[in-house]
């Protein structure tokens, strides 16, 4: 055998070199906050487990699992001012893409993130006449600064009798076609109802807050405190109508909020192809609201002899933002009979209406709404407030028994 070839065995030796290094980087990236070796360990076995981190770093992403991409992740080491606020800069992008919600064809839910709904069972009777509002829930202050939001100069809104529409969208529209009958109608069968939370984690601010679990910023998976209490709230009060609720307790926001609506999209054709009876699906958020300073607020609306209610807004979509949504109308002409009922009885609980041209997964049905109850300073208990009077007045609406004023 002749003698090794010098040139060949050096570039061995910088390829090796180069591997090692690599390999140093990586342990370094993935074990960065470890305070002891067990720990560190931990950390290159998790990520080892991992095929997509794998991939992710491959395509030189070696930060956390923030949602931001590896080009995004490289420009924000450029700023060492956009890097310190690299967890902020990942939830307003998450927040903005979640804006959007995504096409017709989303990929199927992976199976552990599903879990059983509850079928509610009717229940003939009304709610006791002694307990007309909510003298049964906690509306103890929260100390969170309060507001009333409410339109009264119909300069830049839409304005269908009590009703007040906020149009982003191109679209014109027609008070006096807004305000004809709406598409939906109660089913002989059962269920007629799905509540379902693409932000099932979005919650309130209580009074105490010792026990609570925050899983991020005013968000939980604790019901108690969440968005999906609020949905049990609404599904009790349909049942005590003779309503008959399927509520999907799910949370599609959690642990990755990206995506949330692809994934509800999926359990949404799920249930209607499972249950056809349904005519109507409720998608139940929360708001967050802030003054020009930055400083959080709640709103409220006073409900006579029972306390504060937590402010309500419909938003619905529109085929503005080129998704096919060719019946968007009947969605919102139920809007606008639901909210004009309401706001006979109880004034100032909703705000004004949304429209804008994003569909939020409201194609699937004529009698499909997105219901904003209250905003992250609203205590859990004038949040569930709204929420059952928004329920037994959307009730009364399906059942033909409209409030006159």
């Amino acid at each position: 055998m002749g003698s090794r070839n010098p040139v060949r065995l050096d570039l061995h030796r910088r390829l090796a070199a180069l591997a090692a290094a690599a390999v140093i980087f990586w342990t370094a990236a993935i074990t960065a906050g470890s305070e002891t070796f067990a720990a560190a360990a931990e950390a290159v076995e998790n990520r080892l487990r991992s095929p997509v981190a794998l991939l992710r770093w491959e395509l030189a992403d070696p930060g956390p699992e923030d949602g931001l991409s590896g080009l995004t992740a490289m420009a924000l080491v450029e700023s060492p001012m956009l890097l310190s606020a690299r967890p902020r800069v990942a939830a307003l992008w998450s927040r903005e893409t979640e804006d959007i919600p995504a096409g017709d064809t989303p990929d199927p839910l992976p199976p552990q993130e599903i879990t059983e709904p509850v079928l509610e069972t009717p229940v003939v009777s009304p709610p006791p006449a002694e307990n007309p509002g909510g003298q049964d829930l906690d509306l103890t202050d929260n100390g969170v600064p309060a507001r009333t939001l409410v339109a009264t100069d119909p300069t830049g809104y839409t304005v269908c009798g009590r009703v007040y529409i906020s149009n982003s969208t191109n679209y014109t529209l027609d008070p006096g076609e807004l305000t004809q009958p709406f598409a939906a109608a109660l089913t002989e069968e059962a269920p007629q109802i799905l509540i379902i939370h693409t932000h099932g984690s979005e919650a309130y601010t209580p009074a105490d807050d010792t026990g609570v679990v925050w899983s991020g910023d005013h968000r939980s998976t604790d019901s108690r405190y969440n968005v999906v209490g609020v949905g049990d709230e609404m599904a009790d009060a349909f049942a005590a109508a003779g309503i008959s609720v399927i509520h999907d307790r799910t949370l599609y926001d959690y642990p990755n909020y990206s995506g949330a609506y692809d994934r509800s999209l999926a359990a949404i054709q799920r249930y209607l192809e499972e249950y056809p009876s349904i005519r109507f699906v409720l998608d139940v958020h929360r708001d967050a609201i802030e003054d020009s300073t930055g400083k959080e607020y709640k709103v409220v609306s006073a409900i006579d002899g029972v306390g504060n209610a937590a402010q309500m807004a419909l938003v619905m979509g529109s085929s503005g933002g080129g998704l096919s949504h060719p019946q968007w109308k009947e969605n919102l002409k139920l809007a606008v009979a639901l909210q004009e009922n309401l706001l006979v009885e109880y004034p100032t609980l909703m705000r004004p209406m949304l429209l804008r041209n994003s569909r939020y997964n409201q194609h699937t049905t004529t009698g499909s709404l997105l219901v904003e109850v209250g905003a992250a300073g609203n205590s859990p208990g004038e949040a569930r407030l709204a929420a059952r009077l928004f329920a037994r007045n959307m009730a009364a609406v399906l059942r033909g028994e409209t409030t006159t004023g």
